[in-house]
């Protein structure tokens, strides 16, 4: 119930339409009660007393109803349609804002199609709710009070043995509504469930073929297709099981009416006209009853729907800007690690950093897969916090910059490569989206990707598919450093930003960043000891740990793990004599 008031606070910009839909709901309820009197007159006064004139009369004004009534359910649908969807327009505007504040530790665990599940079911949940389905319970309540207060009037007798079942439609609806409250949230769920399934088959579709595990996806796909079947026929279950109780009940105080109706004519205590009158209102009375298990169904579905919105929406950022951020005209880029360590789920996965990169030097940092060199380059820029000590640009705390002004200031190619589904241009200037022509060519001609671009069918307009699609890794990956080089950033961190293309490509690739890193603050992570050769300095890490730092030079003269990954990935290419006579002229 809770989270369906929530909910209604996101109705207040929309509060003139919800209250004048209530207007016009009351006013149809008020006009479709006369109908029933109208009945009783033509009973009455023109079937057994044969006035004719008032015949006439009466056919005029049901048809002026039916006009009037019909007029006012077209204002009342509009009404609604436009409430309902504003609401839920904001809604998801709010948590797609809210979305976009998550930090990275968030999106880590976080399943793609259980987020679009929020993002789209959910929200239809909602919205069959809110207002169409407040104001049907709105309208079933009116109605029924209405009614029964006219019952009274015409015969309180009739009208209190007809009442006399309304104890157990009570207690049928409570079981209802629990038993609904459960099977929905269970539906929510699963269609989660079922959506991230769907999502992550499509995505991986290459995978999937490559390894011949279609059959495989298709079984799993099936299994997780018929536990979500299921789930929803357990609400038809539900719904089939005490639905009928209830509308019985309805139907007995129908034969309530006949039985004991019939005698008060035959004794004279009431006319055939306020019988039929009664009938009417009875109905009307019924009508609510019979509409109850359909409205407990919507508001289940809205507030199992609210619970899982507003349990995203309380997820709270881990990285947060700072309240008064110091105030930076500049960002140059002097950083320094002190004491930094970094835990990952508890487990450390930087130990002890201590780092000084002055503005324009470059940093090269290798290690096995794990040893934590993405993990390094993450903190710069605050995509994660450090557990221990602090990391300063310009001697101030980055705790203390403006989130937007210290990312603004970054470029970054990070590991893995993400395109849009636009064009080329478009996705080079993603992050400077005002840029000419002429720096969106100059950005891909520094990455090598020019060439390539311009034997695409439309050239830079060319649309590639959704994550890249169409192109090869290394394709991506100059792409995706254009952009990060037309941004003309103060610190430029490339991680493994040419693994995937050749070494002819990477050497270019090189030479063009020494001119494009000239002035900048640069990080490099890279497997290759062609892309960190030329680095003011070079890191080594190692669980964690910083285990080897020096120029090139320095670390073959040590013989420790750089010095082996040198002589891994020279001695095909030199031959091992050319390789050891390059060694000793080093060490000389």
């Amino acid at each position: 119930m809770n989270n369906v008031k929530k909910l209604f606070m996101y109705m207040k910009p929309q509060n003139r339409f919800f209250y004048l839909s209530i207007a016009l709901l009351i006013l149809n309820i008020v006009l479709g009660m006369v109908n029933p009197y109208l009945q009783r007159l033509f009973v009455d006064k023109v079937l057994l007393k044969k006035d004719t004139t008032l015949l006439i009369k009466l056919v005029g004004l049901m048809i002026s109803l039916s006009l009037i009534t019909s007029l006012f359910n077209y204002l009342f649908t509009l009404l609604v349609e436009f409430s309902s969807q504003k609401t839920v327009s904001s809604i998801r505007q709010e948590l797609y804002r809210h979305l976009q504040e998550l930090s990275f530790s968030f999106y880590d665990k976080a399943r793609t199609g259980e987020l679009m599940s929020r993002l789209t079911g959910d929200l239809e949940g909602i919205r069959v709710f809110i207002p169409g389905g407040f104001l049907q319970f709105i309208n079933s309540i009116v109605t029924f009070l209405i009614a029964l207060i006219i019952l009274f009037t015409i015969n309180y007798k009739l009208t209190l043995l007809s009442l006399c079942l309304s104890p157990f439609l009570i207690y049928i609806s409570s079981i209802f509504n629990k038993k609904l409250r459960s099977a929905f949230k269970d539906i929510r769920q699963e269609y989660a469930v079922l959506n991230t399934t769907i999502q992550e088959n499509i995505t991986g579709i290459k995978v999937v073929k490559a390894f011949v595990q279609e059959l495989s996806e298709i079984n799993r796909f099936k299994s997780v297709n018929k536990e979500n079947m299921a789930k929803n026929i357990k609400v038809g279950y539900i719904s089939g099981k005490y639905a009928p109780i209830m509308w019985f009940i309805g139907d007995i105080s129908f034969v309530i009416l006949i039985w004991f109706g019939g005698f008060l004519v035959q004794q004279h205590e009431m006319s055939l006209g306020e019988l039929v009158q009664f009938n009417g209102y009875l109905w009307a009375m019924i009508w609510p009853l019979r509409a109850l298990p359909n409205i407990l169904n919507m508001f289940e579905q809205a507030n199992t729907s609210g619970e899982r919105i507003f349990g995203l929406l309380n997820q709270k950022p881990q990285i947060k800007n700072p309240e008064n951020p110091v105030t930076v005209d500049k960002i140059y880029g002097n950083i320094v690690f002190e004491n930094v360590s970094m835990k990952y789920d508890g487990e450390y996965v930087l130990k002890n950093i201590n780092l000084s990169v002055e503005k324009g030097k470059k940093l090269a940092i290798m290690g096995a897969t794990g040893a934590g060199k993405t993990s390094l380059v993450n903190l710069i820029g605050r995509y994660y916090d450090a557990t221990e000590g602090k990391i300063k640009i310009d001697g101030i705390d980055i705790k203390q910059i403006d989130l937007y002004k210290l990312r603004s200031s970054i470029g970054i190619v990070m590991q893995e490569t993400f395109l849009f589904s636009d064009t080329i241009k478009n996705n080079i200037a993603f992050g400077k989206p005002d840029a000419t022509m002429d720096e969106i060519i100059e950005a891909a001609k520094a990455a090598e990707a020019h060439d390539f671009i311009l034997e695409m069918p439309n050239g830079y307009n060319t649309i590639v598919g959704e994550r890249g699609v169409g192109l090869s890794g290394g394709q991506k990956q100059r792409i995706s450093l254009a952009r990060a080089i037309l941004k003309e950033p103060s610190i430029l961190i490339l991680d493994d930003a040419t693994s995937s293309v050749d070494m002819e490509t990477e050497s270019l690739i090189q030479e063009n960043i020494k001119n494009i890193a000239y002035g900048k603050t640069t990080f490099i992570i890279a497997h290759r000891i062609s892309s960190v050769k030329d680095a003011d300095e070079i890191i080594v890490l190692d669980n964690g740990y910083i285990v080897e730092r020096g120029t090139h030079k320095e670390l073959l003269k040590r013989k420790g793990i750089y010095y082996h990954n040198f002589r891994e990935q020279y001695r095909t290419m030199m031959g091992e004599k050319a390789m050891d006579d390059l060694l000793q002229e080093v060490n000389a």
